[in-house]
């Protein structure tokens, strides 16, 4: 395949994925808004439990990411039964993640009192953590059919549903915060219920879908298979544990902002805010990338499984020079957009240089984290992100912020270490098991 022609198959795939998350980053913060604007003591609520939720989601969409390359694996060699049969298997897998999640939150909710939170707060809390409780089987079931489409190449489907399923968020927002006079609840009861129909309606889709309506899909439909339910399990597990341990490390370096001050706090805050922009179309090419080496792992065309991940990764780069340039130049004004904190905007400026050192590293990890997906090869990624994460990033975020003295910045320091050796190390095995496997091309 022609460079511009791989250039332009994960570019077809990737730009839904993008305008899909960038819709649902947009959708956050209108519902951030309309909570903050109903009161201030909802809004923190919001924020506490949103926090302890969020790890949670991250273990679960690692769960419905084996999805794809299985899926794609199968749908490459025309094996139709297996795909259909992966389909079903994984509904059940994500929903079984789902309810071990509910038992872990259960529990930590009856011990709630214990946690330090506001007394005042807990009224609020209790009912909005319910709601969402509830919600995850929701979004479990989702994330597992839009990872099914994806794998099949179909990623504007999840595309449109995902962004009707945010506008239908933010009507009843408005609906059951402010209409009904519901608070916080109530924000809580439209995402239950968008999460709700965004599962009823894809699932809806893809069975009256033209492609698994197809013959070869009818005459090979199967049951539940326990022996795909755990090859999906095995696969999902490190997936998971390799997003918690990012995204936890992560959730500690806040911590440590929280000790310096409240503008550290708010200057990080804004900065990542900004970045998260930048991830979501690095993420959306990983993503892409990853349904078309999963295709091509089923083909055995390992050269290509190679040029699409590195074609994946300048395209990446490229994208991160164009976005973070902007950032830079208009850094003033988007500091103004968000606060007018003389502290705060300073703090923003000097995260600035940390920002750009960590696009390279932070384009490495993204897509060659998918890449291993997408060749089923992850749990040596644990280990790799446990070194990045637990033993290089916060520990260095705590010495240069402390020790050294140099603060809030130093934390953002310690973010090019920490995500330039997962970058590293994630090429590095990649590339030693795709040479290993072109040469005994039967090991799958």
């Amino acid at each position: 395949m022609e460079r511009k022609a791989r250039i332009r198959a994960i570019f077809t795939l990737s730009y839904p994925i993008v305008i899909a998350q960038v819709g649902g980053i947009f959708q956050g913060w209108a519902d951030t808004i309309m909570v903050g604007q109903y009161g201030t003591p909802e809004l923190s609520s919001a924020g506490f439990v949103n926090n302890v939720f969020n790890l949670c989601i991250f273990f679960l969409l690692g769960i419905s990411y084996a999805t794809t390359p299985i899926v794609g694996n199968y749908f490459s060699q025309g094996k139709y039964g297996k795909v259909l049969s992966t389909f079903r298997d994984s509904n059940v897998v994500n929903l079984l993640a789902s309810f071990f999640i509910i038992v872990l939150l259960v529990i930590l909710y009856l011990n709630i009192d214990h946690l330090g939170q506001p007394v005042e707060l807990l009224p609020l809390i209790r009912p909005y953590f319910l709601v969402l409780l509830v919600s995850l089987p929701f979004m479990s079931l989702f994330n597992s059919m839009k990872q099914f489409l994806d794998a099949l190449g179909d990623t504007k489907t999840p595309m449109w549903v995902m962004l009707g399923g945010n506008i239908l968020n933010l009507i009843l927002n408005y609906v059951f915060i402010f209409t009904l006079d519901m608070g916080l609840l109530g924000a809580g009861i439209a995402t239950l219920i968008s999460r709700a129909v965004m599962s009823l309606v894809i699932y809806v889709i893809i069975r009256r879908g033209k492609l698994l309506r197809s013959p070869n899909f009818v005459k090979a439909e199967k049951a539940v298979d326990r022996d795909g339910m755990l090859s999906l399990f095995k696969l999902g597990l490190p997936i998971s544990i390799q997003l918690c341990l990012e995204a936890g490390s992560f959730n500690v370096v806040v911590i440590f902002l929280g000790w310096i001050g409240a503008a550290a706090l708010a200057a990080h805050q804004i900065m990542n805010t900004v970045c998260t922009l930048a991830f979501m179309v690095y993420y959306g090419i990983g993503a892409a990338a990853a349904i078309r080496i999963a295709y091509f792992r089923g083909q055995g065309e390992w050269e290509e499984v190679r040029k699409t991940a590195s074609t994946a990764f300048w395209m990446c780069l490229s994208s991160g020079v164009v976005i973070i340039t902007a950032i830079c130049l208009l850094s003033p004004q988007i500091a103004s957009l968000f606060t007018t904190d003389e502290e705060v905007t300073m703090l923003f400026f000097s995260f600035l240089p940390c920002m750009v050192c960590y696009q390279a590293g932070d384009c490495l990890q993204v897509i060659y984290a998918n890449a291993l997906r997408a060749v089923e090869h992850v749990r040596a990624m644990m280990l790799s992100a446990f070194i990045a994460y637990c033993l290089i990033s916060v520990p260095l975020a705590y010495v240069f912020a402390f020790p050294l003295g140099m603060g809030a910045v130093g934390v953002w320091w310690s973010f090019p270490f920490g995500l330039s050796f997962a970058g590293l190390s994630y090429y590095a095995l990649f590339h030693r098991l795709t040479k290993r496997l072109s040469s005994t091309p039967n090991t799958f």
